[in-house]
């Protein structure tokens, strides 16, 4: 790579980190209610539920790029808490499908309202091309996240 390619990997670094920072921050300055009525986990899960239907724990951890075991856990306090249920899985008698409760189909719909309200108000000296913009390469960044699988270290 050259300089000005080492630059601006470097000022991308910098900018995911700031990112990444300001979001928790902007998460823990906000009420508990409405936006933070699920945490990160669950609402993460429950996005993914609402948009694929009923799934299985491995293809909801291949989706999430997370252990299988981590989503089974996370998935088990869901159920407890009355977020999602689970069933047999008629293509496969030995798995379950984990579906999203209507009480957890509720909760993420109102956590999702919120925080498009806080977007829209951090955002809103932006025009809707710079938003539209913004919104397809941060498609393309979570596309290419996800489809990076690093190598187990030696």
């Amino acid at each position: 790579m050259n300089d000005s390619s080492d630059e601006v990997l470097g000022a991308i670094e910098t900018e995911i980190a700031l990112l990444m920072r300001m979001g928790e921050a902007t998460r823990r300055a906000t009420p508990v209610e409405p936006h933070r009525a699920l945490d990160r986990a669950a609402y993460v899960i429950l996005r993914q539920l609402d948009e694929a239907g009923p799934t299985n724990v491995s293809t909801l951890a291949a989706r999430l790029n997370l252990d299988g075991s981590t989503i089974t856990r996370q998935v088990t306090a869901m159920q407890r808490d009355g977020l999602v249920t689970r069933a047999p899985d008629p293509a496969d008698g030995r798995g379950t499908l984990i579906s999203p409760t209507a009480h957890g189909l509720h909760c993420v719909s109102v956590v999702r309202a919120a925080r498009r309200e806080i977007y829209g108000k951090i955002l809103a000296d932006w025009n809707a091309a710079d938003r539209a913009t913004l919104a397809t390469l941060m498609h393309r960044l979570n596309v290419s996240l996800s489809a990076h699988k690093p190598t187990a270290r030696n």
